[in-house]
């Protein structure tokens, strides 16, 4: 049976950056990296629906070892995606990874001190999934330490309410997380039916080709226009040598970004006047604001949508695309009716309607045989899970770049493997220092994250249980932590038996 010290699950952004943290923090170390799907990148490589990108500055999703050089600071997808791909490449991070390799069980073993993980690999062409499904390998290995780099969404499913007489329409119904290649929308009628990230992108995106596009909304979200390139960041770049001007412009983005949350959070009037003028001065149309695209809740209180440029704004007053705020009653064979009565007619509806959540990439960890209920469970520093020993999970931020966080959990758990081998400890796992009260993993009230928040570790009250949403105060404190304090362990010569 092989045997690594270190299994991280994914190769998406967090996993390939997770690759480079092992190789240089812990040179020493063994590590391989399992990827269910055939391919590097991750959520990057999944979506691929029109116009797919980032809606985080390129300088400070990109890793903070490797400067984002593009022109662009809000990029596409396919941009994204050969970023990561690039970085596995110059770093030879790829040589660590096993394509269509899924992890379906993982137990610890208290005698033995250390994981036994059981994956499903594909010894099939994946592009043929009738002989991929019929050549599937189950195998085990074992490892010392487990890191989940998975993310949070569930790539097997998005989530479509049950929408009323669906199947007598005529026309074609599109989930985004599942995007036909073939799919042909040109000069034809388009309904998007949702107002988040999704739906702001795919507006501008499909405008240019279709006949007409109508994005349908519940209710209004907030959406705030950014630039599409960094002016600031080119000025710099153009004089100072790249890594320099790297790290002054992620700090600059770092402070920004964080400055908005706060702002938006503290002064919830003032950032509603700010946004409901910004769209009026690039729609120019007060009362389509009032009903469109002034939303009930405050920003921040849901993620704020980004428009590069005002592409989306732009779209609507292009006048090929527009707004309507009302609920569906049922589809019918020409299209959507709603609750007014308005008949929406569409040769293509895309329902982007949003995505599932999946603690752990639907991996339910176990020590010796029993299942951890997660949903008990408190994450410490953002990275480990009580009652789960040498294990970690990449969880970033919902208000900044993902990979700010990702990193910092990353270096982290180096710090951990570093000061396990010190001290002579076979395993760790983080213990409450007294009775925590509990927080929700990730504090937003969108739908996406109510639908499913309840099934993740939670958070706790304070430091350093409390999974804060800071990378400035993550960035001054999560490197300092005290390891002895609240990291329980079990000496190896003594393997099972705290010391």
């Amino acid at each position: 049976m092989e045997h690594f010290d270190v299994v991280v699950v994914g190769a998406g952004l967090s996993g390939i950056g997770a690759g480079y943290r092992l190789q240089t923090e812990c040179p020493e170390r063994s590590y391989v990296i399992l990827e269910a799907r055939d391919a590097i990148g991750g959520t990057w490589d999944l979506f691929r629906y029109p116009g797919v990108r980032s809606d985080s500055d390129m300088f400070t999703l990109g890793y903070a070892f490797r400067p984002w050089r593009e022109a662009k600071s809000i990029a596409d997808g396919d941009t994204i995606r050969d970023y990561i791909r690039s970085t596995a490449e110059q770093f030879r991070i790829e040589e660590k990874i096993r394509f269509r390799t899924r992890v379906v069980a993982a137990d610890w073993s208290s005698e033995q001190a250390c994981w036994t993980v059981t994956v499903e690999q594909s010894v099939a062409d994946a592009a043929d999934a009738d002989a991929a499904d019929a050549a599937v390998e189950r195998r085990t290995l074992t490892c010392d330490f487990l890191y989940s780099c998975t993310g949070y969404y569930d790539y097997a499913s998005g989530y479509t309410p049950d929408f009323p007489g669906v199947a007598d329409y005529q026309g074609t119904v599109v989930h985004p997380q599942f995007w036909p290649e073939d799919l042909d929308y040109a000069g034809k009628r388009v309904v998007i039916i949702g107002s988040g990230a999704t739906a702001v992108t795919l507006v501008p995106s499909m405008v240019r080709d279709a006949e007409h596009v109508t994005m349908l909304q519940r209710s209004p979200s907030w959406i705030g226009a950014v630039p599409g390139r960094d002016k600031l960041a080119d000025q710099l770049r153009a004089v100072l040598p790249p890594r320099v001007a790297h790290r002054i412009i992620r700090a600059k983005n770092i402070a920004f970004t964080i400055g908005v949350y706060q702002f938006c959070r503290r002064r919830p009037a003032a950032a509603r006047k700010m946004l409901t003028k910004l769209a009026n001065r690039f729609l120019k149309d007060e009362q389509m604001v009032r009903e469109h695209f002034t939303p009930t809740y405050n920003p921040w209180e849901q993620r704020l949508c980004a428009a590069p440029d005002a592409d989306f704004f732009r779209a609507i007053r292009g006048g090929k695309a527009d707004v309507v705020t009302d609920h569906i009653e049922a589809f019918m064979p020409e299209g959507i009716r709603l609750v007014s009565g308005k008949v929406l007619e569409a040769d293509v509806v895309v329902t982007a309607t949003g995505l599932r959540l999946l603690a752990l990439g639907g991996i339910a960890p176990s020590v010796d045989g029993v299942e951890v209920p997660l949903a008990k469970q408190f994450v410490w520093r953002g990275a480990m899970v009580t009652g789960i020993p040498n294990f970690a999970v990449c969880i970033g931020y919902t208000n900044a770049s993902w990979t700010l966080r990702g990193d910092l959990t990353s270096r982290l758990v180096c710090k951990v493997l570093n000061h396990m081998k010190a001290r002579g400890y076979s395993s760790v796992v983080p213990v409450p220092d007294g009775t925590l009260r509990e927080r929700p993993l990730l504090d937003l009230s969108s739908g996406y994250i109510q639908r499913s928040i309840q099934e993740f570790p939670r958070s706790g009250h304070r430091s350093p249980w409390r999974v804060r949403q800071n990378y400035i105060l993550d960035a001054a404190t999560t490197m300092r932590t005290d390891l002895d304090r609240t990291l329980r362990p079990t000496r190896r010569e003594k393997a099972g038996v705290s010391s």
